[in-house]
Parts: structure tokens; C-alpha cells; sequence
């Protein structure tokens, strides 16, 4: 398979302007994707945080099961970080993260107000990989659109600061992504949640991936639901090939793309790609 690799011009601005940004906010929100809570985490933002208080915020929550929401928030908890839950479409969570972002950044006014300076509104960054949801979050958090938000990667160009309410500014940043995707194996999974460009990776290669760790994760039940193709005795390749036969007169490439599009939409079930570690 041909490496996953994207870094569109615009992201290394963006990174650059977003690390010289940092300096001036209290909290970080970090949006991450409920599928895959490990492979859309950036390897930087604990380097480019450092002390910041961070909240992680698991976006997509409606397309997990709701044991593997709590495995998953035992796990975080675990490596003693604050996770929150959110479906930033419906609207889900957004209430909790305002006041725990605000609470987290009370700290700024209460030093302010020890030198005698008038408080001012926490300032938050709402940060994470391209299409994990961050702008969709924005708008909920502002009750109206604000921020060009699509199920796609690469929307949002500008950082911009918005200010939610008289106690809180959220600054809204591009995706970022690394340079370089060392991990191919979170390359892939970031290439199947469409949380990368789609001119990075083959339609072909990426459903039979899919496949192949539905298969892995013994989540082969929801092909069979949903197409009455059977994957038992399969692995990714020959199951898009049965599939294409079975739905698409052979053709491969359509295919591909109703696997992966039926995934992203949810219309599989609520299905992750990770587990926990200790799960």
C-alpha cells in the first residue's frame, strides 16, 4: 500500500501561528475522535501545552457504544487526564465543557485579581487534528454558526479568536497534523474516520483496512447487517471484492467507497476502531 502522507500549505502556517498564540491562553480543548481516541491525538500538544490545563474533549460519542464510552473514560482517567463527552452535531456535552473550561481557567482571574487588574474572559483553544469536529463544537458553544463547519478535512483555514460569552473566548485554529505520519497504522485509521485529506490515500486500500480491523476487533457482525455479505471466512481483500460482486457488478472502487461512507456516516452501527489498551 502507498504511504498515507498529507500536509497541506496551510497547516504549517496555521501550526506556526496557533504555538505563538498558545502564550496567551489559560485552557486547551483538544477534540479528538471517539472511533479513534489514540490515533487522533497529535504527538506534539503535550510538548506545545505544557503546564496549560487541558480538557479532552471525545467528540462523535454517538458512534461508540456506551460501555466503551466508560472503558474509554476510566482509561483516560487512568493517565490522569479530564475527558469529556461530546456529539458536537446534536449538541450533546456542550454545556459541561463551557463550565469546565471556565473553571479551568478561573485560576488567570483569581491571580489578576490579586494584583489589583480588572478579570477578563478565560481564554480557550479549541485545537486537534483536521475534521474531528472542532468547528461544529464552536458553534454549539456560541448557539449560533460562527465557524464553516463540513464533513471534511481541511475547512477551517484562520485562526481567529470569538468571544462564547462575557467569561469565555475560544480561539479557533486549523486541524493540525504532523509533518510527517510515522505511525501508518494511525495513518490509516485517521484516512478511514475522513480525518485526513482525501487526496492522501486510495479509496480501495483504505476500505480493505477497514475491513480487516472490524475483522480483528470481531465486529464482522455489522457487514453482514448491513450488506448480507458475510465476511466469515474473509479477509479485507476478498470481502471487497464478494461485496463488489454481490452490489456493484464487480466494481471495486464503488465498493470502496460505500464501505467507508457507510462507516462515516454511522450507518454501520456504532462501531470504534480502538480499544482501550488494557481492554
Amino acid at each position: 500500500m502507498a504511504l498515507i502522507q498529507w500536509y497541506p500549505g496551510h497547516i504549517a502556517k496555521a501550526e506556526r501561528q496557533l504555538r505563538e498564540q498558545l502564550n496567551k491562553v489559560d485552557v486547551v480543548l483538544e477534540v479528538i475522535d471517539a472511533r479513534i481516541p489514540l490515533a487522533s491525538q497529535h504527538p506534539d500538544v503535550p510538548l506545545w501545552v505544557g503546564e496549560k490545563p487541558k480538557l479532552i474533549i471525545l467528540n462523535r460519542v454517538d458512534m461508540i457504544t456506551p460501555e466503551l464510552q466508560e472503558q474509554w473514560l476510566t482509561w483516560f482517567r487512568q493517565q490522569n487526564q479530564t475527558v469529556y463527552y461530546a456529539n458536537a452535531k446534536q449538541g450533546t456535552g456542550v454545556k459541561a465543557i463551557s463550565k469546565a473550561a471556565q473553571q479551568a481557567g478561573k485560576a488567570v482571574n483569581e491571580r489578576r485579581k490579586r494584583r489589583g487588574m480588572q478579570p477578563r474572559p478565560v481564554r480557550a483553544v479549541v485545537m486537534g487534528f483536521p475534521n474531528v469536529g472542532k468547528s461544529a463544537l464552536i458553534n454549539r458553544l456560541l448557539g449560533r454558526k460562527v465557524v464553516e463547519s463540513a464533513r471534511r478535512a481541511g475547512v477551517t483555514r484562520q485562526l481567529r479568536w470569538i468571544r462564547i460569552s462575557d467569561s469565555l473566548e475560544l480561539l479557533d485554529s486549523p486541524g493540525v497534523i504532523p509533518l510527517k505520519l510515522e505511525n501508518q497504522a494511525n495513518a490509516l485509521k485517521l484516512a478511514i474516520c475522513e480525518d485526513i485529506g482525501e487526496a492522501a490515500y486510495e479509496n480501495q486500500a483504505v476500505a480493505i483496512a477497514m475491513v480487516d480491523l472490524l475483522l480483528d476487533l470481531s465486529l464482522g457482525l455489522a457487514l453482514t447487517h448491513r450488506y448480507q455479505v458475510a465476511p466469515e471466512t474473509m479477509n479485507g481483500d476478498l470481502y471487497l471484492i464478494a461485496l463488489a460482486d454481490a452490489r456493484h457488478n464487480g466494481d471495486r472502487e464503488r465498493a470502496a467507497v460505500q464501505l467507508l461512507n457507510d462507516f462515516r456516516k454511522g450507518l454501520l452501527g456504532p462501531l470504534p476502531l480502538e480499544l482501550p489498551p488494557e481492554t
